[in-house]
């Protein structure tokens, strides 16, 4: 038992260390989006709104209805979240494209009282802290947003603060059905963030801990209530040699965890302006 318990402390400690010395090496050594990882992240995406199509048209409109599981803890009013593909983790050269989906009902709620929250892009800092610091609206014409944020992703010994601007749009399918894309059209990492030598790292030539971000939501109003879903895709580097029994589970779940507090705070939100 003494022998047991001196090993996994030895392997907690090896991960540690490992895990540092990851983010210090992160910290340091800046990851290049090469024309290849985009195009290969632009490839995947085109696989996805092909399988989608038939849901923005209105077909099939929740995942969670195809999904057993999923419809069963939508129903005891949980979030369902599970990856898209590949267990959500898609290896390409030179990076790695996570495609997580998720789902919640909220009770009670209203349609329009929903998208009134997820819409109030300004307030979202409040709606979605500490993920979103800041938020505005760039642009906004009928229901088409340019939005600008900086926001704070945290796991374990890792902190990225980002500045993006993201092209949103919506589409009415009828009167309980409302499909809306998001898609980041930049996204730069803030160097030193907070401090007075503070400024944006080049575009694509950053950490690389994350260089796109999309998102496919689904509201559809019924059973007396209000279900969203979404489809989240983002595109970070890939794991350098050596790391990937430590950090792939990390990388596995942040994209999983990001969208479940989305949805989370969208409840919270729905939930505290509706009372």
């Amino acid at each position: 038992m003494h022998r047991a318990g001196r090993g996994k402390t030895l392997i907690s400690r090896f991960r540690l260390f490992a895990l540092v010395a990851f983010v210090s090496m992160s910290s340091a050594r800046a990851a290049n989006l090469k024309v290849e990882i985009v195009q290969q992240f632009k490839d995947h995406i085109r696989e996805v709104e092909a399988r989608l199509a038939p849901r923005f048209q209105g077909e099939q409109f929740l995942w969670s209805d195809q999904s057993p599981e999923a419809r069963r803890e939508v129903s005891a009013g949980q979030i369902a979240i599970e990856p898209a593909k590949n267990k959500g983790l898609i290896e390409i050269k030179g990076g790695l494209i996570q495609d997580w989906q998720g789902a919640l009902f909220i009770k009670g709620a209203k349609l329009d009282s929903v998208l009134s929250i997820v819409r109030d892009y300004a307030n979202h800092a409040k709606y979605y802290s500490p993920d979103v610091v800041t938020s505005k609206v760039v642009s906004h014409t009928d229901n088409h947003w340019l939005v600008a944020m900086r926001t704070l992703k945290t796991k374990l010994f890792l902190s990225d603060v980002l500045e993006t601007e993201n092209d949103i749009t919506f589409e009415k399918l009828n009167a309980t059905k409302v499909r809306g894309i998001a898609k980041s059209t930049r996204i730069q990492e803030v160097a030193n963030p907070g401090k007075g030598d503070e400024h944006l790292l080049p575009e694509g030539h950053d950490r690389g801990l994350l260089w796109r971000l999309y998102g496919y939501w689904f509201y559809e109003e019924r059973d007396g209530g209000v279900y969203v879903e979404c489809e989240s895709i983002t595109l970070t580097r890939d794991v350098p040699f050596g790391m990937g029994a430590v950090m792939a589970p990390i990388i596995r779940n942040v994209p999983g965890e990001s969208l479940r507090s989305s949805l989370e705070h969208t409840r919270q939100a729905v939930l505290h302006e509706e009372h």
